[in-house]
């Protein structure tokens, strides 16, 4: 085990994860237009790290210097080179997809998607056209010299073009407006549709913007910059305004990307490097177009060429008796988007009319745009509930939406409370308090992903309805705690027994619960522990997984992107396997299985095992009591632990290996939709033995 890493290295393993993304836009089986999303993803998702990882080492890289570690700085320089060499090769894979693939393909289909050429004489016209009647009014081309004063926003495409006038060199900038425009402009023109990027309708009309030089070159940038929100933990005035003034400077924050077209002289490179002060950033050469993130808005509209529909299932069996009602009989559960997210729009629908009602608890982390459930809320207090909810202003890139929801909401009588500047509120959860009779009955909503009917669409998220006395009442007492607005909650003397809560219990009870794990194998009892996550970083748990894997337990892990456990150490992690699942859906719910001798434990929850979770956010997981429930989670998870078509297995040098073996193809995914359809398999118990045989049936 010597000189063995046993921690991956967050950063690397997120990048071996969005190889995973490109490598599924590689995949001939995988119908065009989702190769295409795939390809939109990856980009999308490199952008975000260069926004928010990317800083962050750099950060940690001037500390380093600024303390004259030598140490520190050899070490987060290598792992800045590894990251810039594995992009690098990533792009290059990315260029073979699309031009090598994806381009051919769409021709076939008489398509003609422009790409590193000049634009056919045959729709010359219409792109004239366009031009003048369309593009010319958002163009503001500057001349630019080093130190002129021009700024180029994030992640916004802009050409740099070389003059020439009177023999004299000028070099100009101009904006690539594809927020004002679409991205791409498409024209049918003899049975074919020839679509073209916004990019290349600028270079073809350059000579018209600028009539008197001469054009001897333009190439296409980028920059893309920090997302941090810098908040001081001990700011004890409006967040919302404070949050408000700092997304008003974001776009305007450190450069940790230049992206730049390949070909660009090198004397117009260091000027822009000069002039924008970029010195400090990445500097990365790319492709000739760049944000092919916006691959997703191609005017494309083929349903052969895209994924089989999977309608959404209704889940109630009852749709006349109200679900209020309904969960007071049975806990229920929903597995989205499998499941229709309707049950979940009336559950708060219910209750904003319920006359029952007294008072409504709801987190909000991210709200959808449009949200059928902050207008719900909306509505019960405007009919006399009481109505509290605790919205999340820090979730990255949904700060401006919140704020927005959020005044709306106050607006109309509900009461706001934020989380303070130190402290995330990342739980999912809800509470309805009735009163019948002159006595109090509790609904809760405890879920893995958002409220939020939007991503709800694509994210595979569990979320249970449940009037479990007990839990509920533990769930109040959270609300509670949320309301003081502390930097540490104030649970000294109250005990949980069903729900973990991160900052009060969780950590302690998931070590607990490994370590009864530990003791079954240390007495030769078949001990097994399975957990899905987003990601996996904390080590403190880490270390116990490899602990309970040393002593024999059977540790079966799925997780979707960063994953620091190294499996498949000998001596150490020998009995630890990790499993990524990339599909059509993004896979999101978080759960966690203890054998416990047979009479299996499952928790579901908000919670991955990261840092930022465990010590710097509230979250809640909370226990499966119901048989068929619990069943049914069983069966879910098994077939995704049997995945040997969309599933790899992450090896012991974070290697993306596909499953091997002689079982038929199965898609996890698939299977759990055509398992949630058949409603007669509700009432089955199923074990992983069965599974493994309906699978070689």
């Amino acid at each position: 085990m010597t000189g063995t890493p046993i921690y991956f290295n967050r950063d690397i393993s997120w990048l071996s994860f969005n190889a995973r993304v490109l490598d599924e836009a590689a995949k001939v089986s995988v119908p065009l237009m989702e190769r295409i999303r795939f390809l939109s993803i990856y980009s999308s998702n490199l952008d975000e790290f260069y926004r928010v990882r990317i800083p962050a080492l750099l950060a940690v890289q001037k500390n380093a210097a600024n303390k004259k570690d030598t140490e520190a700085q050899n070490e987060i320089t290598d792992i800045l080179n590894d990251i810039q060499n594995t992009i690098q090769r990533q792009q290059e894979f990315f260029g073979k997809i699309f031009l090598g693939q994806i381009q051919p393909l769409l021709a076939e289909n008489n398509i003609e998607l422009i790409v590193n050429k000049a634009v056919p004489e045959i729709i010359r016209p219409h792109i004239t056209a366009y031009f003048f009647t369309q593009v010319l009014a958002f163009l503001q081309p500057v001349f630019i010299s080093t130190g002129a004063n021009f700024f180029p926003e994030n992640n916004r495409l802009y050409m740099a073009v070389i003059l020439e006038k009177n023999g004299v060199e000028q070099l100009a900038i101009i904006n690539i407006p594809s927020v004002s425009l679409p991205r791409f402009y498409t024209v049918f023109e003899a049975g074919r549709q020839y679509v073209v990027f916004l990019d290349d309708i600028i270079n073809e009309n350059l000579q018209d913007i600028f009539p008197t030089h001469a054009i001897k070159g333009a190439y296409n940038f980028k920059v893309t910059r920090d997302a941090e929100l810098f908040l001081d933990e001990d700011y004890e005035g409006d967040i919302a305004e404070l949050i408000e003034r700092q997304l008003s400077k974001r776009d305007l924050g450190f450069a940790a990307r230049f992206l730049y077209q390949p070909g660009i002289p090198l004397r117009i490179f260091h000027t822009l490097v000069s002039a924008f002060r970029l010195n400090e950033g990445t500097l990365m050469q790319g492709g000739n177009y760049h944000n092919l993130k916006d691959l997703a808005q191609l005017p494309l509209n083929i349903p052969a060429l895209c994924y089989d529909k999977w309608p959404a299932i209704d889940v109630l069996v009852d749709k006349e008796t109200l679900l209020l009602r309904q969960i007071e009989q049975q806990d229920i559960i929903v597995h989205t988007p499998y499941q229709t997210y309707n049950t979940v729009l009336r559950f708060f629908n219910e209750a904003s009319i319920n006359e029952d009602v007294r008072e409504i608890y709801v987190t909000l982390y991210r709200i959808a745009d449009d949200s059928k459930i902050a207008n719900a809320l909306i509505s019960a207090a405007k009919n006399g509930k009481k109505v509290t909810v605790f919205v999340e202003l820090k979730a990255r890139f949904d700060e401006g939406n919140n704020i927005r929801w959020s005044k709306l909401m106050k607006a109309a009588g509900i009461q706001i409370v934020y989380s303070i500047p130190s402290l995330k509120v990342h739980a999912k959860v809800a509470l309805v308090k009735k009163e019948e009779n002159g006595r109090l009955k509790y609904s809760g909503l405890l879920a893995t992903g958002n409220f939020n009917e939007s991503t709800a669409r694509f994210y595979t998220d569990h979320i249970l309805f449940t009037s479990h006395k007990e839990m509920l009442r533990e769930l109040e007492l959270i609300f509670i705690m949320l309301l003081q607005r502390k930097k540490r909650p104030a649970f000294d003397n109250i005990h949980l027994q069903h729900l973990l809560v991160a900052r009060v219990n969780m950590q302690e009870r998931f070590l607990q619960l490994i370590d009864r794990e530990i003791s079954f194998a240390k007495s030769g009892i078949p001990a097994e522990i399975i957990i899905k996550l987003n990601n996996l970083e904390e080590r403190v748990l880490i270390d116990k997984l490899y602990e309970a894997s040393k002593a024999g337990v059977k540790i079966r892990l799925i997780v979707r992107s960063i994953c620091c456990i190294v499996p498949g150490i000998s001596g150490l992690s020998e009995n630890i396997t990790v499993t990524r699942i990339v599909d059509r859906y993004l896979e999101h719910g978080r759960l966690f299985i203890f054998n416990n001798n047979g009479d299996k434990e499952i928790f579901i929850g908000s919670a991955d095992w990261m840092n930022r979770n465990i010590y710097h956010r509230v979250e809640v997981c909370f226990p499966i009591y119901d048989t068929t429930i619990k069943n049914e989670l069983l069966k879910i998870t098994y077939l995704q632990l049997n995945d040997n078509a969309q599933a790899v297995t992450i090896n012991s040098e974070l290697m993306n290996v596909p499953v091997s073996g002689n079982a038929p193809p199965l898609c996890s995914q698939k299977a759990i939709y055509d398992l949630l359809s058949n409603n007669s398999s509700k009432e089955e118990i199923f074990s992983e033995k069965q599974i493994s045989a309906d699978h070689s049936s």
